[in-house]
């Protein structure tokens, strides 16, 4: 009888592990797996989620920039954080967004930054370069609305998505930087383009003074940015950023 037990007990463990397991394999296998190519043979691995596509409707489009962690070749590792709230059934039933998730190389970042100083270099990064390709190129070739078109990142991804405001302000209706930095001086670029801020005060790795830094010189520009600070929160804020449904109904409801 207590062998029964013990296998009984083994067996509801094993289902338990395999639910939890199943739902996120699910989710994952959501996003295709693509590679951009430009005319000069550069290419960018990227994810795609199209939720209920028709070319008779105009699409939202996300791009979701992962953390420095997730970089490399295996076009897999960048859907880890954050991005699998985007394939919730009620954000594709009722937004039915188009998602890009790239994947940055190992040898590069998103934002060509000069750290100590905080300030953005004149040229973009080679991934970054390719990523404003790919953006434009999903614009002219799936039903996109590109009044609609959304850009957010975590930790490197929150610095990418500020990189990317400040290089491509024309592309974007609404952005969500999470625990990333930017550079002040350029905040005057994208102050027309709603922006909402979100850091953890416990954050040793992105200092909340970058966050802040960010949203007064939006608001210097002229800008009405949002700022979320977790008040227990370390630098995993995107946790909390990206699993409130009011901060993707937000995002959602932007339009230029």
């Amino acid at each position: 009888m207590e062998n029964i037990h013990s296998f009984i007990h083994f067996m509801c463990i094993g289902i338990l592990c395999l639910a939890s397991i199943f739902p996120i394999t699910a989710q994952s296998n959501l996003f295709t797996y693509h590679t951009f190519k430009n005319e000069a043979g550069d290419s960018l691995q990227y994810r795609r989620l199209v939720s209920d596509y028709g070319e008779d409707l105009a699409h939202p489009l996300v791009i979701f920039l992962h953390g420095v962690g997730e970089r490399g070749a295996d076009n897999e590792a960048q859907l880890q954080w954050g991005v699998k709230n985007f394939a919730a059934d009620r954000i594709l039933k009722t937004y039915k967004p188009v998602v890009i998730v790239p994947q940055c190389p190992a040898d590069d970042y998103w934002s060509n930054l000069d750290f100590e100083g905080v300030a953005f270099k004149p040229t973009p990064t080679r991934t970054m370069a390719l990523l404003e390709e790919l953006i434009r190129e999903t614009i002219a070739t799936l039903s996109i609305d590109p009044n609609r078109v959304y850009i957010t990142g975590l930790s490197m991804g929150g610095y990418g998505t500020f990189d990317a405001l400040s290089r491509y302000p024309d592309l974007f209706a609404a952005a969500m930087p999470v625990c990333g930095a930017g550079d002040p001086k350029m905040a005057e670029k994208f102050a027309h383009i709603p922006t909402w801020i979100f850091h953890g005060v416990q954050d040793n790795t992105v200092v909340p003074q970058h966050a802040t830094d960010m949203y007064q010189a939006l608001i210097a520009a002229g800008a009405y940015p949002g700022m979320t600070i977790y008040p227990d929160t370390g630098h995993f804020s995107w946790i909390a950023a990206y699993s409130d449904p009011a901060t993707l109904d937000w995002l959602f409801s932007k339009s230029k």
